[in-house]
């Protein structure tokens, strides 16, 4: 049996500003943008590139969902994006005005640097080590 995670919903306040922060600020694929109602859209983001896991960004429908947009894994790296080239993305992220929390460093198992999206969730930029030993993948 083969199975993966497809998609991992993050609750936005807004699909457009956040479509916009997504393609425009990290380069994301916008992949899909359905209407399925009035309010509600199926919206996917990916990485360039990228062939397995996306983000389905989800409008918070209530006053709750509400509440996490910007928070949903209790103030810690909740999302990592792996990259091929840290500095060459770290340095057109800075340029996009991405706000960094933690200043690039050389781990035992890759370059990394902690950035915030445009709500405030914490996300890993990790170029892993040629000898993490599988550590990361």
């Amino acid at each position: 049996m083969k199975q993966s995670i497809a998609h991992i919903a993050l609750v936005v306040r807004d699909y457009d500003e956040a479509i916009d922060f997504y393609t425009k600020k990290l380069n994301f694929n916008l992949v899909e943008d359905t209407k399925l109602d009035a309010d509600k859209r199926w919206v996917i983001v990916s990485p360039p590139h990228a062939t397995e896991c996306s983000l389905l960004l989800a409008k918070a429908a209530n006053e709750k969902q509400l509440q996490s947009v910007g928070n949903q894994s209790g103030g810690r790296v909740f999302l990592f994006l792996f990259t091929d080239d840290f500095w060459r993305d770290y340095n057109t992220m800075l340029e996009q005005e991405i706000t960094f929390v933690r200043e690039p460093k050389k781990e035992p198992y890759g370059t990394v640097a902690v950035f915030e999206d445009l709500y405030g969730n914490l996300w890993d930029l990790l170029e892993p080590s040629k000898s993490n030993k599988g550590i990361l993948k």
